[in-house]
């Protein structure tokens, strides 16, 4: 308490006091023992009030004894009840939990973890994921600048997250307490599935398989892989206690247009403890890429059949040639190529206006550029009548496809008119063009999109010989060929614009997040945020249908479908107020990344206890962790001195007081008749 304010409360009780003494005692006629207490009624009111105008703080120290805390963090994960550890690993999380002597020395805190991190006291070991990493995280950031120690009573089989050996501080000692049965069973398992989600009919795709033994002896298994009841695939694998993995890689025919879910097994002819980790189901969808194309032409020339040969090498591909006036309707085709149009070209073009099928203008010796230029708008052309060669510079900065480069600026010049071309609006540019050493900065080869509708321009003629050389340069056309294919399969895919676009997987696995995105536009294109959007899902085996609401987020609206069981769901997503829909369906495939473990994963576990300087223990020693947990020195009690400073006029009591004094005042003045 300052100076300043110990005068003021000295002079606080000079004026009560004076006051007081002035109106009851001074004044008083007849001095008696009712104005001597009012007088000092009187004394406390007038001092409390001025007490309150001054507002000294009061300090107030507290000794505070400030224990190091001990979390105790337990696996909730449904691979402890498959392990048959449920019960073990309660049973030690009781006995640590209630020990007295750990609870005197530290402040044990009690948590739980699957694919998340909580606070809590009870289990069901029904978890779908095990993410030990999220411990980690979330142990720092409660107990941030804090040493202490960690049990973690787990199995160590991680299903997601990052590597959780070095995810935890260092200087914090973290002791495993290892559930389960350690002992080696023999078990084959096919540990992972690597396969890509999309495959294009009548291809054949690659899938990759890691397989792994545990055992004691030298087995044989059949690794197969089927689709109901046919047969794809079958090998028979040799293992042995030196070799206990193997790497099988397979290519699968993708016959049939859609989803398909394929099944791998692994099997022998030896008993299994676990015979769930044998199987894996897995889903591709293969996906109709027949594109017809024609290349209208009407002068002779060997860029026609160059470039038929190089589209036509994917087998997804048919390519006609045809004159102007001999093609009959363009909804027959899906990507138009213009080799050099004249004014023979102008009802193609008409017709494409309402057609609005993509294309692909070459130009050459013989275009009609005063034609060209009023037949597009991306390109603007100021040609002369002189040839000139021009020879082709990549750019590495395109990126509407991944497109590489195959040596371009090693290719043959192509020859077209002389002149300057400038891009209008929206053009990416592939390849541009130099005369001799000199950059014109003029495409050579331009990409146009605009309102959903896509455009290829190549700016001159005798591309045959690009495929020629990169033939005498590679002793194949296959680069060449798929560059072709690239610039089709981008003029092939129809990027129009829909009011209501869902995104989602056509497959999932089971006990994974199930999510589906969807946008819904207006008519100027813009995100609408007070769209109405719902779900229907239906099983198609079951019939059973089940409707959720689309929650909106950052310029998306959403829907988590967690809890599925696996099988196949159609689903339709509708918006309320404009009744527009979007239905697909999705497959949720029958996997449980759970139940693939036999063991728990002594090896790593061990690992993280020495990587904090801890150390792992099994269930059959939780006495010496506890002992272990005592002995250790470092975690002592710290004794804190807390300080409070608290304002006066926070104290509603003397409030209370002052006026509990005013009206004793007043009844007692009342009372002997001094009103």
């Amino acid at each position: 308490m300052t100076t300043n304010t110990l005068l003021l409360l000295l002079l606080s009780l000079l004026i009560a006091g004076g006051l007081s003494f002035f109106q009851y005692i001074y004044k008083a006629k007849n001095k008696s023992k009712v104005g001597w207490f009012l007088a000092f009624l009187r004394f406390l009111s007038i001092f409390g009030i001025l007490l309150l105008l001054i507002n000294p703080i009061v300090t107030k120290n507290t000794l505070e004894t400030v224990k190091t805390p001990l979390p105790i963090v337990v696996d909730n994960s449904s691979s402890i009840s498959f392990l048959n550890a449920n019960e073990k690993a309660l049973e030690l999380y009781k006995k640590i939990q209630s020990n007295s002597d750990l609870q005197e020395k530290f402040d044990v805190q009690s948590y739980q973890f699957s694919d998340d991190f909580e606070s809590t006291e009870t289990f069901d070991f029904k978890g779908t994921q095990t993410n030990i990493d999220v411990v980690a995280k979330n142990l720092k950031s409660i107990y941030k600048n804090t040493i202490y120690p960690t049990v973690l009573i787990t199995d160590g089989n991680q299903t997601s997250g990052n590597d959780y050996v070095y995810s935890f501080d260092a200087v914090n000692k973290v002791y495993p307490l290892i559930v389960g049965d350690t002992t080696t069973f023999l078990d084959f398992k096919i540990n992972q599935l690597n396969v890509n989600k999309y495959a294009f009919h009548k291809n054949k795709f690659p899938v990759e398989a890691f397989l792994q033994y545990s055992g004691t002896k030298s087995v044989t298994a059949d690794f197969v892989i089927s689709q109901g009841n046919s047969v794809f695939s079958k090998q028979s694998i040799t293992f042995s206690p030196s070799k206990k993995t193997a790497t099988v890689n397979i290519f699968l025919p993708a016959d049939k247009i859609g989803l398909q879910v394929f099944k791998a097994t692994i099997s022998s002819k030896e008993k299994e403890k676990n015979t769930y980790n044998n199987t894996k189901n897995f889903a591709v969808e293969v996906i109709d890429q027949k594109t017809n194309i024609a290349i209208i032409s009407a002068i002779n020339h060997p860029d026609l059949g160059a470039m038929k040969r190089a589209i036509e090498s994917n087998v997804q591909r048919k390519v006609t040639i045809v004159k102007p006036n001999e093609i009959k309707t363009l909804q027959d085709y899906n990507v138009l190529i213009l080799y050099q149009p004249t004014t023979e070209f102008k009802t193609i073009f008409e017709n494409n206006k309402v057609a609005g099928i993509n294309t692909f203008i070459i130009t050459g010796n013989n275009t009609d550029f005063n034609f060209l230029i009023q037949q597009q708008n991306n390109l603007n052309f100021k040609m002369s009548g002189q040839k000139e060669d021009y020879l082709s510079v990549f750019n590495e900065q395109f990126n509407l496809f991944a497109a590489d480069n195959i040596g371009f600026e090693n290719l043959p010049p192509l020859q077209n008119a002389f002149g300057t071309v400038t891009v209008k609006g929206s053009v990416s540019v592939l390849l541009s063009s130099k005369i001799r050493a000199i950059n014109t900065n003029s495409p050579l080869l331009a990409f146009a999109e605009n309102q959903g509708k896509r455009a290829a321009y190549l700016l001159g003629e005798n591309s045959w010989k690009w495929r020629l050389q990169t033939h005498v340069n590679n002793q194949s056309f296959e680069k060449y060929d798929v560059f072709i294919d690239k610039i089709i399969q981008f003029l092939a895919s129809n990027n129009s614009k829909k009011s209501l676009v869902v995104e989602h997987e056509s497959f999932y696995n089971s006990g994974e997040a199930i999510e589906i995105n969807a946008q819904f536009f207006n008519k100027n294109y813009e995100f609408d945020e007070k769209a109405r959007l719902t779900i229907a899902v239906t099983n198609t085996k079951t019939k059973q249908t089940k409707n959720y609401d689309l929650l909106k987020g950052n310029n998306s609206y959403k829907v988590n479908l967690d809890g599925l069981k696996a099988g196949s769901y159609a689903f339709t997503v509708k918006e309320l107020n404009s009744k527009t829909t979007y239905s697909s369906n999705f497959e949720i495939l029958d996997f449980d990344i759970e139940k693939q473990f036999v063991n728990p994963d002594v090896e790593k576990l061990t690992q993280l206890a020495t990587q904090t300087q801890g150390k792992a223990f099994f269930t059959d020693q939780v006495d010496v962790l506890i002992k272990t947990l005592l002995e250790n020195d470092e975690y002592k009690a710290i004794e804190k001195n807390i300080v409070t400073k608290t304002p006066l006029i926070d104290w509603i009591w003397l409030l209370v007081l002052i006026s509990f004094l005013l009206a004793t005042e007043w009844f007692v003045r009342k009372y002997n008749g001094l009103l």
